[in-house]
């Protein structure tokens, strides 16, 4: 009789065997490779949501798959723990931050662990435990000491309704990343972290990411932002002063015919001191200055600016011209200041029509050919006139030449600027790691002593929701004495932005019990670095950022030698319904617990990598859920019927042997072992993996009974079962690790070997897959027969021939007809 498929029995046996064997612990081992696997870990929300089960049964495939390869591999999970949502329960509900944290850590590690991922607990982190964020501390008072750590007056990006501060990386097209709301700007004192004495390294880094996504690569150049030019200064006679300038274009300076400063440079106040409407100006200024940058910057944004009434000289042509004040202007670019080229700057053009300033045409263009637009700024390169000396030069050989004439004169020179910025780190909340600096009246700014910290968050606080820190209403937390005199002082009642606790918690996993220092460097070197990082693509600039620059700091305090943490980066799609990301907002969300309530965990971790490769969106659909717990239930059924071909009891009076049938199956089984390996360990085409092991089970179901009459068929059908069981693992483990014990085995599967398959008997019938381009027949190339449309749109396009045509633009259309043809519309 059939022994039902209880899936709930089954996952809560295993999930207990492996936690009380220790399976997924580890220790450093130089006697093996090692592999360190880690998806993104999660802010402790309260539930997990289904792009955490995505993420993390990505990552769960790779790392079993890995161990069963003879790995030692580290696979850890921790929890980004603090952060504002605590301290909006707090307010809204009465429930202290540590209490919600805890108690939402505890039910989501409960989750975790009903998913049977193979984690290894017991280096488990927690961010919002002192002995955690005393690291953070003692890595800042490190960068203090370097000067990589300062306070300055700051304009700062201002959430309203989360009442703090947020980084540049921080506001999303205008918005706070975290609650949507509009970004305005504030004039505030901050700590700063000083990223960008790290900008160069962290632009030429990116040569040794060439496993991360190019898209990715491109959010972090463009986010860094590096412009090679020149400084040049613009003498104000009346204020005695000089205005310096950056530009990428001094080839251009002849046709500069006003200045423009951002209404936040330095000089702004100076200049307006003796307008009559200065007041007006001051109201303008402030205006401007509340406005979200990404206002200012949007190019269909009106232009507005005031004439200041001081003229500066321009060192090129020794004329005067006018200093005006500009909302298009930005103080974190440059200097805060440009040379207004209205005949070769769109956004100068359409700022001198409007003001009535002279336009001076002085780059050419090269071919005859080539006529510059009407009423359009002419922003191409080519042949400098109107120019001087420098009339007839091309406007690359200008630049050099006349930088360097800049410099010989003594008001310029060569420069490279970054869009990057320092890191403003200060927040003011209250479930945050409290910045370690005492303020002495007689003393000055003081660190705390190493001695001391951690400094703990005070348990006592009043969450009002008002502005300002609720450390500041914590009179025993906020009065201390001076370390250098002893004295009275007080605390500084900032905490740091969260990011600095996700930017290094991948060294931490390596040895999560060191109270010395921040992590033991010698076991970091074994583990380090990460050799697969996985995560959303919302993380490309914040966290990706902070991260590197953490690890290259860290790297120059001695404490590792790895210059990239994550030199392979896999970015996960979305988990999609109703063609929207899943958000309780809109009301879609599929919660994971039910999920596995009603089909299991196997099934839906073999669903949720089964539906899409996983950088691709993903779908959710239940009807796809269902059809993986059918899929499983086949599996189960099939070793129920052939439960007698594992204890040796022959079913047949006579051997009849099936060469054919026999053949066929043992090329199916190799040819499926080197599917899989292969899709799991070089492509991390999760998908088509599971796909060819459905193949395997349609060809076994199609076999068997042939199979069974011989004893050389059966013993094929008992190894191809084994197999099968070893080859599901990765994606349904608990139901392997059911089906390897039922089949007479005493070891797990988790601890088995990952079976070989044979070269010969796995290779397939190829054939010519033709690419058209347009229509037109561009290229061809030779795949196995039957191969995906997934892999052969990917082999497409990255044929040398398609990619020279393409010439880096996406096609809008492709057309895959198997076994014969892609074909792209560009």
């Amino acid at each position: 009789m059939k022994e039902a498929y209880n899936f709930e029995e089954i996952e809560k046996k295993w999930q207990k065997i492996w936690e009380e064997k220790k399976v997924f612990e580890v220790t450093e081992d130089s006697s093996k490779p090692k592999f360190y696997c880690l998806e993104m870990y999660p802010y402790p929300s309260g539930r997990i949501h289904m792009g955490h089960v995505r993420n993390y049964s990505i990552g769960d495939v790779i790392a079993r798959f890995k161990k069963m390869k003879g790995y030692n591999v580290l696979h850890p999970i921790g929890w980004d723990a603090l952060g504002m949502p605590a301290e909006n329960a707090a307010i809204k509900h009465g429930i202290h931050p540590k209490k919600w944290t805890l108690d939402n850590i505890d039910y989501m590690r409960s989750q975790l662990k009903k998913l049977g991922f193979s984690y290894c607990w017991s280096r488990e982190v927690n961010s919002c435990l002192p002995e955690y964020y005393k690291w953070n501390q003692w890595i800042f008072l490190k960068m203090f000491e370097k000067g990589l750590a300062y306070r300055r007056m700051s304009w700062v990006n201002w959430c309203p309704q989360c009442r703090t501060v947020l980084a540049n990386e921080q506001v999303i097209a205008g918005r706070c990343w975290r609650c949507d709301s509009l970004v305005t700007q504030k004039k505030m004192e901050q700590w700063f972290l000083k990223i960008t004495a790290y900008a160069e390294e962290l632009l030429s880094g990116h040569e040794k990411l060439s496993k991360w996504p190019e898209h990715v690569l491109q959010m972090q150049r463009n986010w860094i932002g590096k412009s090679v030019g020149a400084l040049v200064n613009f003498e104000v006679p009346a204020l005695k002063k000089s205005i310096e300038v950056f530009t990428t274009r001094i080839d251009t300076i002849y046709g500069a015919t006003f200045l423009v400063l951002s209404p936040e440079h330095p000089l702004a106040t100076e200049l307006i001191a003796n307008l009559p409407d200065k007041e007006k100006v001051q109201e303008w200024i402030a205006r401007t200055i509340a406005e979200s940058r990404l206002k200012r910057e949007a190019k269909d944004e009106e232009k507005v600016g005031y004439d200041t009434g001081m003229k500066a000289i321009n060192p090129f042509t020794g004329e005067l011209i006018p200093v005006w004040l500009a909302n298009y202007v930005l103080m974190d670019y440059g200097t805060g200041a440009i040379m207004a080229v209205p005949a070769h700057d769109q956004r100068d053009y359409e700022f001198a029509v409007k003001y009535n300033l002279p336009i001076r045409t002085v780059i050419a263009p090269e071919s005859p050919d080539v006529k510059p637009e009407e009423g359009k700024a002419f922003e191409s390169q080519g042949i400098l006139v109107n120019s001087g000396p420098f009339n007839g030069l091309r406007s690359k050989e200008a630049m050099d030449k006349m930088a360097a004439y800049a410099e010989e004169k003594g008001f310029g020179r060569k420069s490279v600027t970054y869009r990057l910025r320092d890191w403003g780190i200060s927040r003011q909340r209250y479930w945050g790691t409290p910045i370690p600096i005492i303020y002495c009246e007689k003393c000055g700014v003081q660190p705390v002593p190493y001695d001391q910290l951690p400094v703990e968050i005070p348990y006592e606080a009043e969450f009002t929701g008002e502005e300002g820190s609720p450390l500041e209403k914590v009179p025993q937390f906020v009065n201390t004495t001076c370390p250098k005199c002893g004295g009275p002082a007080r605390r500084e009642t900032d905490t740091m932005d969260t990011f600095v606790d996700s930017s290094w918690y991948f060294f931490r996993y390596c040895s999560p019990y060191e109270d010395r220092q921040p992590f033991d460097p010698k076991k970091a070197k074994y583990w380090m670095p990460v050799d697969l990082y996985i995560g959303g693509v919302e993380h490309a600039i914040l966290h990706l950022i902070y991260s590197r620059f953490f690890t290259k700091y860290l790297r120059d305090l001695g404490f590792t030698d790895v210059d990239e943490p994550f030199p392979h980066y896999l970015a996960q799609g979305m988990v999609t319904k109703d063609g929207a990301a899943m958000s309780k907002s809109r009301g879609n969300v599929v919660d994971p617990d039910e999920m596995i309530k009603t089909y299991g965990a196997d099934a839906l971790r073999v669903f949720i990598l089964f539906a899409s490769p996983p950088e691709k969106e993903f779908a959710w659909s239940e009807e796809g859920l269902e059809g993986c717990f059918r899929f499983i239930l086949r599996i189960w059924n099939l070793f129920e019927e052939n439960a007698d071909l594992f204890n040796n009891q022959a079913e047949f009076s006579q051997d009849k042997f099936d060469e054919q049938s026999y053949n066929r199956l043992l090329k199916k089984l190799h040819q499926t072992i080197k599917k899989v390996t292969e899709d799991i360990e070089v492509r991390f085409h999760l998908n088509t993996a599971i796909s060819a092991l459905m193949e395997l089970v349609n060809t076994i179901k199609k076999e068997k009974d042939v199979l069974r009459q011989s004893q050389k068929g059966r013993e094929l059908l008992r190894q191809t079962l084994e197999n099968l069981v070893l080859l599901l693992s990765p994606f349904a483990p608990h139901v392997a690790e059911e089906l390897w014990e039922r089949t007479g085995h005493k070891t797990l599967v988790a601890e088995s070997a990952w079976p070989e398959y044979d070269p010969e008997l796995a290779r397939e019938e190829l054939i010519t897959v033709v690419v058209q381009v347009n229509g037109k027949l561009r290229d061809k190339f030779e795949v196995p027969l039957d191969t995906d449309e997934e892999t052969l749109k990917e082999k497409a396009l990255n044929l040398p021939r398609i990619k020279e045509i393409l010439a880096g633009r996406q096609p809008k259309k492709v057309v895959c007809v198997k076994n014969k043809l892609v074909s792209l519309v560009v």
